[in-house]
């Protein structure tokens, strides 16, 4: 017997016969390559769209996130001759208030150093940019420009009068950066809380990271977040000496040619080398403009030959070979990398955009390696000599 909801059920099911039928249909007249293009394209826009998101939280959360990665790069510097003694039967605690002191004693060292030569430095260094100035401006005078006194004079005047105009931004300036010393202030705070907890307890933070993967993905994130760990470390201890060496140079090159605070450009240029590629050339032509007032336009020249000369040998040896080996990561990314980091996050993005890169890169290749093998079948025999257990005795297979 047809009753009413039959008659209802059975032209819903033949819509939906047709509609299956007509999409079918359309699906096999699309191109396989279209088919396949349009597959690739919502999943790239869905990952765009999540790594999108990461980075506007991140963004909305640096005065948070800042302090975690400067706390993980210290650790990861930190973390070898803190394991040495962890190895070597040391208490733990004693080897975190040996490893952070003497982290703060060196960085109070570099300060005082810099902070004496510009103080032993600092009046002649003054004295001679006035001079500099004045030559500058007798230059024009007589110069090809053959601008009058008062025209210089007026020129001044105008800069003066736009300085006057905008004292209110000035004075918000002021009041901007004052926050923004208090924001350094409380990320320093933060950031050393993070690297004694890192090195305290960091297995169990990491234990306790792996536990938020589903239980068959724990194994993989594990291996894949070692291996990414070893090679922040191995960029961290690289990146230090290839900043010492820069900073050697160029402060070296400095001192030898007689231009002023030297010390103080050598600093500059060791915490600007963590920053590759780019960091030596900016702090080092800080030295060139020094050479350039002080010592002349000659002893300037010099100074930048000795400052290129330097970052040549940072490009084609240092970065290459080290840096290569120790990130795995092609120099053009790592270019390519460090000015979007910087386009994204300014001079955080810079400094830790190349560590990132090189986490993400080694995590990525290992999971997919991971993958491989799994598709594959079972390891050869010789990778299961490392993790075959012997068999008990009295057990049979």
């Amino acid at each position: 017997m047809v009753t009413d909801s039959d008659d209802k059920v059975r032209p819903s099911l033949r819509d939906m016969m047709r509609q299956r039928t007509v999409s079918t249909e359309i699906g096999d007249r699309v191109p396989a390559g279209l088919r396949i293009t349009t597959a690739y394209a919502w999943r790239f826009l869905v990952v765009a769209a999540a790594i999108g998101v990461a980075v506007w939280l991140i963004i909305q959360f640096k005065l948070l996130v800042v302090p975690l990665l400067v706390s993980l790069l210290l650790s990861a510097l930190l973390w070898p001759a803190f394991s040495w003694m962890v190895r070597r039967r040391v208490p733990r605690w004693l080897a975190i208030v040996v490893s952070i002191i003497s982290m703060l004693v060196v960085v109070a060292a570099l300060l005082w150093l810099a902070v004496w030569q510009i103080t032993l430095q600092w009046d002649s260094v003054q004295e001679r940019t006035l001079e500099a100035v004045d030559q500058f401006r007798m230059y024009l005078i007589d110069g090809p420009l053959h601008l009058t006194e008062s025209d210089i004079d007026g020129f001044l005047a105008q800069i003066w009068e736009f300085v006057e105009q905008q004292a209110s931004l000035l004075w918000s300036g002021a009041l901007a950066i004052g926050t923004t010393v208090g924001h350094v202030l409380t990320g320093a705070l933060l950031a050393l809380f993070i690297l004694i907890c890192l090195l305290a307890d960091g297995g169990a933070i990491w234990r306790w990271t792996i536990r938020l993967f589903p239980r068959t993905a724990r194994d993989t994130a594990d291996s894949a977040g070692r291996a990414g760990w070893a090679t922040v470390i191995n960029y961290a201890r690289t990146q230090l000496l290839v900043a010492t060496i820069d900073a050697i140079g160029i402060g070296l090159g400095a001192f030898l040619l007689g231009v002023p605070l030297a010390i103080p450009v050598g600093i500059l240029v060791f915490l600007g080398a963590f920053v590759p590629f780019i960091g030596a050339i900016v702090t080092g032509a800080i030295a060139v403009f020094l050479a350039l007032v002080y010592n002349g336009p000659w002893i300037a020249f010099w100074m930048l030959v000795v400052v290129l000369g330097v970052q040549q040998i940072e490009s084609h040896i240092l970065q290459p070979i080290l840096m290569g080996s120790a990130v795995k990561v092609h120099p053009l990314a790592v270019v390519l990398v460090v000015a979007g980091g910087t386009m994204i996050a300014g001079i955080p993005g810079a400094l830790f955009a190349v560590p990132l890169a090189a986490f993400v890169n080694v995590v990525a290749v290992h999971i997919s390696r991971r993958h491989d093998r799994t598709r594959s079948g079972p390891p050869p025999a010789e990778e299961l000599i490392w993790t075959t257990v012997p068999r008990q005795k009295g057990r049979t297979s």
